[in-house]
């Protein structure tokens, strides 16, 4: 991916293997870009917590995520409940986290808007 094009609006692609899994200095560089999430699991996940009025605005923010992730091709771990959505992505094909987790944090962020 090139630092050129918005996190927001890159494509995510196929990444096998641990020379896609991310440095802790181009994690550093990443992190700003997705305002409010944090490393989890001593920085090999990206996780936030959407808060919302309530469960249908839940919903509705997590069947956005489906079809993003579905297009995407990269899905994350959901934890659902009545007035917040729990988000947690990784690369278990890299071990860690790849600029695929942050692509698609910049995009629920989009959709949480």
């Amino acid at each position: 991916m090139t630092d050129l094009i918005p996190l927001a609006q890159a494509r995510c692609a196929a990444r096998k293997g641990s020379e896609h899994k991310l440095t802790q200095a181009r994690i550093q560089e990443l992190l700003p870009q997705v305002p409010g999430w944090e490393l989890l699991e001593d920085g090999h996940a990206l996780g936030k917590t959407y808060r919302f009025k309530d469960y249908y605005h839940t919903m509705s923010f997590v069947n956005a995520l489906a079809h993003m992730a579905n297009r995407e091709d990269h899905h994350p771990d959901l934890g659902v409940h009545y007035d917040r959505c729990v988000v947690r992505y990784s690369t278990h094909d890299v071990g860690g986290l790849s600029e695929n987790d942050f692509i698609c944090a910049a995009k629920a962020e989009l959709l949480a808007g």
